[in-house]
């Protein structure tokens, strides 16, 4: 990412990440080593890289936003009926975010279609959120695979 791009990247993220909610992600583990704030960082920048550089023309400060937001279900997964995490926490992520944020519909489908397909009928209706979807398929990935 461009030093330009990285810096409306940050001032897009800092809009959301410094909230006393969000520096609670700080503490659980999303995969091996990373903390869920750490890949929700990492998604909203992948996110924001592949619509800059494919020109998509997806509404970035929603599109940074909605990305960091989507697993902001402020639990310890590995400790909370871990067996029906990925068909829950995206409902659990859209309620906490809605209640500490006032989000477009735009974001909050971002936030409840991010586990698509697992999710089957949460499907993403918008660019940023199919951008979002992919994303955090490929962080995820690579978190699970290489635990950093």
């Amino acid at each position: 990412m461009a030093k330009e791009e990285s810096s409306d990247f940050y001032k897009l993220l800092c809009k959301v990440c410094n909230a006393p909610n969000a520096q609670r992600m700080k503490l659980y583990l999303q995969h091996g080593r990373i903390t869920t704030y750490e890949h929700c960082v990492d998604v909203a920048r992948l996110s924001y890289g592949i619509a800059k550089k494919l020109h998509l023309g997806c509404k970035t400060d929603e599109l940074v936003r909605g990305a960091f937001l989507h697993d902001y279900f402020l639990y310890d997964w590995h400790h909370h009926d871990e067996k029906w995490h990925g068909y829950t926490h995206a409902k659990e992520a859209l309620k906490n975010a809605a209640r500490d944020f006032d989000l477009t519909p735009r974001e909050k489908n971002i936030i409840g279609s991010h586990m698509w397909p697992l999710n089957l009928l949460s499907l993403p209706k918008c660019r940023e959120a199919w951008v979002v979807c992919i994303a955090d398929k490929i962080v995820s990935a690579k978190e699970t695979i290489f635990k950093r």
